[in-house]
């Protein structure tokens, strides 16, 4: 028997060599994956930590994998003969604490069964990631934001504590169940975004609130998707404090309809917003709902305040827009970010970019934090001309997006798809001391590597 084996003594629960499932080396974005040492599925800490143990003996590099849904290759391996630790069967919610109001996980947890928890006792976990099928340990990897970011803020403002096995087998438990601290470098918020490339994370608390009373979806149709800008701008000036302002294009709904065999409540315009409102007063919430409908009457076409049935579809429609693209045609999905009253800009020049270079280019995105998810679609290209096209249009938008004050990623993760484009748009000090940060926590690189920077 080998030592893996031993560690893993469930053979359903450990791949080795040409055993590996042929679905680890398939990647929407990463080609010709190599073939890895082995797979590991561990469903406790110690295992993990065993593993770890295992991999320095062996001298292999370790990749962390979730449910395998990231869009920028953080989980691929590169360059051959890794160890992927796939984490997902550590996916029991152990505790609901409600005298601290925390919730203490597994990193395999689907966000979406934190929600469905949570929300059945009275509480609520904000952030929202469309792909409600991701793990709460992926979320953390790459500091997930979602739907509701504009007012209650991402992944990293709901880790209160997180155990991690560190590069040398070491273990170390990071922030604590303390609300506030002024105690020394926060190294929670370091490995939160750090893609697996500083520890292996086994154990989350995750901070909840109380689950707010009443809600609201409104559906504005606009001419354009500069004005639904202005109206996003001016719905955030007005003091709705709204919990989500989501926006798409006509042209990039058209699949999800396609898909799901119904339309959206409103069929005039070529741009959307879908602004959700929260609160636990229903007079004050339709308050609310009237200040929205007034300060951007002179820019929509029509805005609706949604029943909770119409809402459910229409929401259905949003999430289903990358899943009906994948049903029709190949694309590349970014998830840029500028400052929000860059939005419009960048998605003009998205437009620009789409004629000069010859690709089909789709937007929807996150409006009321600025985080824009655009797509290149592949359509009937030749591959190779989708690799040349796709490679000129993305060295300008990053151009651009770096032009406007904004960053590569939002809420994906750099990975390996994004490394270029990291690499120009930041500070050379602040790549060498990101650097520096690695060396110190993982001196032989064997966690992750060649990802991000």
């Amino acid at each position: 028997m080998s030592q893996l084996e031993n560690i893993i003594t469930d053979v359903s629960r450990l791949f080795i060599g040409e055993a590996v499932p042929d679905f680890y080396y398939h990647d929407t974005y990463v080609k010709n994956i190599k073939p890895v040492y082995a797979v590991a599925l561990p469903k406790s800490h110690e295992e993990v930590k065993a593993l770890v143990r295992f991999a320095i003996e062996k001298d292999l590099v370790i990749i962390a994998r979730g449910a395998g849904s990231g869009v920028a290759g953080a989980q691929v391996p590169i360059k051959g003969n890794e160890l992927i630790i796939d984490l997902h069967l550590m996916n029991r919610i152990i505790q609901l604490d409600e005298e601290t109001l925390t919730l203490t996980v597994e990193p395999g947890v689907l966000i979406g069964n934190i929600h469905d928890f949570v929300e059945k006792k009275g509480y609520f976990y904000p952030p929202d990631p469309a792909s409600k099928h991701s793990t709460i340990g992926g979320n953390v990897a790459t500091n997930a934001g979602g739907l509701r970011a504009v007012k209650y803020g991402t992944t990293r403002d709901y880790v209160r504590e997180m155990t991690v096995v560190l590069p040398d087998g070491e273990e170390m438990t990071l922030g604590s169940l303390n609300i506030k601290s002024s105690s020394g470098y926060d190294l929670k918020d370091l490995f939160i975004g750090s893609e697996g490339t500083l520890g292996i994370t086994t154990h989350l608390r995750l901070k909840l609130i109380p689950l707010p009373k009443a809600n609201v979806t409104i559906l504005q149709a606009l001419e354009t998707a500069q004005k639904a800008t202005e109206a996003t701008l001016e719905i955030l000036k007005s003091g709705v404090d709204p919990s989500g302002v989501e926006l798409f294009e006509r042209s990039a709904l058209h699949y999800a309809e396609e898909n799901l065999g119904y339309p959206l409540k409103s069929q005039v315009g070529q741009a959307y917003l879908m602004i959700s409102l929260d609160g636990n007063d229903q007079k004050e919430l339709d308050g609310r709902i009237d200040t929205v409908q007034s300060v951007t009457k002179h820019l929509t076409l029509e805005s609706h305040a949604l029943n909770a049935e119409e809402a459910k579809k229409n929401w259905a429609l949003r999430d289903n827009i990358l899943l009906g693209l994948t049903k029709f045609t190949e694309f590349e999905l970014l998830d840029e970010v500028v400052p929000i009253n860059k939005f419009a800009e960048l998605i003009e020049a998205t437009k620009a970019m789409q004629e000069k270079h010859g690709l089909n280019v789709l937007n929807f995105g996150h409006a009321g934090d600025g985080n824009v998810h655009t797509l290149l679609m592949k359509d009937d290209l030749t591959e190779e001309a989708w690799t040349k096209k796709r490679a000129a249009l993305l060295k300008d938008l990053y151009h651009k997006v770096d032009t406007l004050g904004g960053l590569p990623s939002a809420e994906h993760g750099i990975g390996i798809v994004k490394k270029e484009y990291m690499d120009n748009m930041t500070q050379t000090i602040n790549l060498e001391y990101m650097r520096q940060i690695k060396k110190i926590f993982d001196p032989e690189n064997r966690l992750n590597p060649d990802k991000i920077f």
